[in-house]
């Protein structure tokens, strides 16, 4: 079983890098393809970085956009190895280095320089790799750590947070490049969060049923680690042991599976685990309860 768990891990692993490297790839293309030549900018650190080198282009200085998404990453680096897990963060950098690297290497074609089109291409591809890097529960940092952070803290999102952000950087594309590249920027990152909610949000939580007969300190380590709201089914009855057990039923996202794992590897090492994909929420995500 030892040797299994090790091979299933290592093809996890792998898989994951891959992940990583093809969603450099597919942020490169968007950036040095579309983002670039019709000056429409991204949302996000993404975002940033591109308005930074706008703003030293204009003193003289060229430099590489990669560099820029890769230094700004660097103290939210620091912040998910603190709060969000080594294994999360190692995996966030490799994701955040391929594709600051590829965004070197791979030199700008200019395919058009028609904005529009730029902004609805280049936020299809960005979008596409994003959703795709988060399906494999893989975070491509920026404000995701930020976000993670705050919600593994207070059990809320950041939304507002994200919005204002990306407000933010549309009134830059506007007093950068004029007001009708404000309008292609917001195209393009409403084009780009939709195809990554159609790519990600569809399978991004999973209803968990845990067959335990310690409900308690499984109810509390869960509680403490993931902050969601469980519902205990007590006297249940094992088939073959005829013992009581009870039944906990609860919604947690695909990044929250690790702590989960922890948390009942601390509480209940033999507690039976079924995890399958949910569908929809209806109501309040954090206190929900079957």
């Amino acid at each position: 079983m030892d040797e299994l768990q090790r091979i299933w891990r290592r093809h996890t692993y792998m898989a994951k890098i891959s992940t990583a490297i093809f969603y450099g790839i597919l942020v490169s293309v968007a950036m040095n393809f579309f983002w670039t030549p019709g000056k429409v900018y991204s949302s996000g650190i993404t975002g940033l970085a591109q308005l930074l080198v706008s703003l030293l282009a204009k003193q003289g200085w060229h430099l590489s956009a990669g560099l820029f998404l890769f230094i700004l990453n660097v103290p939210l680096f620091i912040l998910a190895w603190l709060r969000l897990g080594r294994t999360f963060t190692i995996f966030t950098i490799i994701a955040v280095f391929s594709s600051s690297l590829m965004i070197k290497i791979l030199h700008p074609l200019s395919l058009t320089t028609d904005p529009i089109i730029c902004a609805i291409f280049g936020g299809c591809v960005n979008g596409f790799g994003t959703g795709l890097a988060l399906r494999n529960g893989i975070s491509t940092g920026g404000l995701d750590i930020l976000g993670l952070t705050i919600r593994k803290k207070t059990g809320k999102s950041i939304g507002s947070i994200n919005l204002m952000f990306n407000f933010l950087i549309v009134i830059a594309a506007g007093m950068v490049y004029g007001w009708p590249h404000a309008f292609y920027s917001a195209l393009g990152i409403f084009i780009n969060a939709h195809v990554m909610d159609m790519t990600f949000t569809r399978q991004q939580l999973l209803q968990v049923m845990i067959i335990t007969d310690q409900p308690k300190g499984v109810v509390d380590c869960l509680q403490n680690s993931i902050h969601h709201g469980i519902t205990v089914l007590n006297h249940a009855q094992g088939a073959y042991t005829h013992k009581d057990k009870s039944v906990l039923i609860t919604i947690i996202s695909r990044y929250e599976v690790p702590e989960m794992r922890r948390a009942l590897a601390a509480s209940d090492s033999k507690a039976f685990v079924s995890i399958s994909p949910n569908i929809q929420v209806l109501g309040n995500y954090r206190d929900f309860s079957i």
